[in-house]
């Protein structure tokens, strides 16, 4: 380990940290894992969630914690409903803290290796029931070639917890049009855009073709929305057609069974909607939508954007799938 590591962390502490005495902390009185459970408190405002996310009981995370009070003089973090919530100190040393910590697992990962064909690894992903629908086949597909012993296991986290779950290593990475996140890097994967899918021989076709491409013809539509795709709602709101709704679902999945049994339209990305066309018996339509197009990313944490599985797999997802899509 580089000298400077060391010396950036001191300096990233000791800026922050001033004791009763006036005088400087210096970095000795602090154990490093006492800056992993800080840090780990710190993103989960919960000590119980902190202590799993380290692996430690939580009476060790709390006797850890009653340490950091005493060494910092403060108490640090103080209850707020199920959780906790940091004092200002805490505020200002968690940045700072979390850079150093950052420098120094780039560091240790900096002379690994990731062999795909021998690795035992398990990736967690950030997916929606539709992202997987998308990305799922062809990265599994992939994956088994190249890299047969990995595993991985899928979730869907709300919005505000993919950066913090990236942060701290609950998930690699995270698949969606997701701009509502922040403090992630991210790159690009496809261009879509928003579609009506109805079933073939819906009667209404026949209307739309007469008055062509315009939006008039989808107030005469009765529609079932997703409510875990709030694009797909606010489009609808836009047109004021919220009261044409006939059913809300909580995933796209369960669509293609509906929209084919009933006279039943849906507003769906384009590429999940050509999926259900290939088996015959739809018809997709493109209107001017409003917010019609969007952009599938891929998230990553900066914090562990070099180690060499994660770094393997994200440049692996990358090859697949980067700029493709309509």
């Amino acid at each position: 380990m580089k000298p400077t590591i060391f010396g950036r962390l001191a300096h990233a502490i000791n800026k922050m940290i001033r004791i009763r005495t006036i005088r400087q902390m210096h970095i000795n009185a602090l154990d490093l894992n006492l800056l992993r459970l800080f840090d780990a408190i710190g993103r989960t405002r919960n000590v119980s969630r902190a202590a799993e996310l380290l692996d430690i009981t939580q009476p060790a995370a709390s006797q850890g914690l009653a340490r950091l009070r005493t060494l910092l003089h403060d108490p640090l973090f103080v209850r707020a409903g199920a959780g906790v919530r940091p004092t200002p100190k805490a505020e200002a040393l968690g940045s700072a803290v979390r850079e150093a910590l950052g420098i120094l697992e780039q560091a240790l990962n900096a002379q690994a290796s990731f062999d795909p064909a021998s690795a035992r690894q398990v990736f967690r992903l950030h997916l929606s029931d539709i992202g997987e629908a998308r990305f799922l086949p062809e990265l599994m597909a992939a994956l088994l070639r190249a890299a047969p012993g990995v595993r991985v296991e899928t979730m869907q986290l709300p919005a505000a917890e993919i950066a913090p779950a990236l942060d701290d290593g609950r998930i690699d990475l995270a698949f969606g049009f997701l701009p509502t996140v922040q403090g992630t890097e991210q790159v690009a994967l496809l261009r879509d855009r928003y579609i009506v899918l109805l079933r073939e021989g819906h009667p209404l076709l026949r209307t739309r073709r007469k008055a062509g491409d315009g939006l008039a013809w989808l107030r005469e539509l009765e529609l079932v929305a997703v409510r875990t795709h709030s694009d797909t709602l606010r489009i609808l709101e836009l047109l004021q057609l919220q009261d044409r709704l006939r059913l809300t679902t909580h995933h796209f999945l369960v669509l293609p069974a509906i929209v084919r049994a009933t006279d039943l339209a849906v507003v769906m990305p384009r590429n999940i909607a050509l999926g259900f066309a290939e088996q015959g018996g739809y018809a997709l339509v493109e209107p001017p939508l409003p917010l019609a197009e969007f952009t599938v990313s891929l998230h990553w944490s900066r914090r562990h954007a070099s180690e060499p599985a994660r770094a393997w797999l994200r440049q692996f997802i990358v090859g697949l799938f980067a700029n493709t899509g309509a």
